[in-house]
């Protein structure tokens, strides 16, 4: 097993069973206590668990959100093969929002040059790299500007979101359940995520498969609000059945 394979395998039961312990750990995976704490200093490095004595804790079980810089660096083949998938639902032309977040970045670069898109977002970066594209024209959310995640959240961009209909929402989320739907850390930022579906004609998850292992203090969508789910093959097939079977479509990319 490589090194990133056993470390989403570390991430994966740190969050089913809410902390994982350094010597349980070496042993099941046939390494040294070195090697696993080298794991977790990996981990905690790209913002998704926290050391703690004798093993370590998913940052969502202690209320921290990792920064978008970190979440940039973990499951980056994955997110690229989502967001090529999703491109399957652009308009030809018309309007779409696409939420701020690490996979929103690459399907950002990926936006073909020929269609002719009007594209609403809530990221300085995002709204950054699109600007000199000529075959978009480009809206920014305006509104406070959340350091951890880089998105403009409360009244302003709200108020533009309610006069707004686009073709399609690109979505973003920290975690996603069955039982809880689609979840974030901070209340402000589900308000305007809330709002952004609000105003699409159909609504679109893009979320790796580590994001459908916990949930988040604010609820901005239930499954059934979402017409399809674009995730990776790390996605239990189980897994995607239920929610597949709670109303969207699932794609495993």
């Amino acid at each position: 097993m490589y090194a990133e394979e056993r470390q989403q395998e570390i991430l994966r039961a740190a969050r089913a069973a809410g902390r994982v312990d350094v010597v349980t750990l070496a042993e099941q995976f046939g390494v040294t206590t070195e090697t696993i704490r080298r794991d977790l200093t990996v981990l905690e490095r790209a913002g998704v668990l926290r050391r703690v004595h004798g093993g370590a804790i998913p940052v969502e079980r202690l209320g921290f959100e990792p920064a978008l810089a970190a979440r940039d660096e973990v499951m980056t083949e994955e997110k690229e093969r989502i967001a090529k998938a999703a491109l399957a639902e652009l308009p030809q032309d018309g309007a779409i929002i696409i939420d701020a977040g690490s996979t929103m970045s690459r399907l950002v670069q990926l936006l073909p040059p020929d269609r002719e898109l009007t594209v609403i977002v809530n990221s300085p970066p995002l709204a950054t790299a699109l600007a000199t594209r000529a075959n978009v024209t480009v809206f920014m959310l305006g509104g406070r500007v959340r350091g951890r995640t880089l998105a403009t959240v409360e009244d302003w961009a709200l108020q533009q979101l309610s006069q707004l209909h686009v073709d399609v929402a690109f979505m973003a989320t920290n975690g996603c359940s069955v039982a809880k739907g689609l979840t974030t850390p901070d209340p402000a930022e589900a308000a305007i995520k809330r709002a952004m579906i609000a105003c699409a004609q159909r609504a679109v998850l893009l979320a790796d498969h580590t994001k459908f292992t916990g949930s988040y203090l604010a609820r901005f969508a239930t499954l059934s609000e979402i017409d399809m789910v674009f995730t990776d093959t790390g996605l239990d097939p189980d897994l995607a059945a239920d929610l597949a079977a709670a109303g969207p479509e699932i794609v495993r990319a």
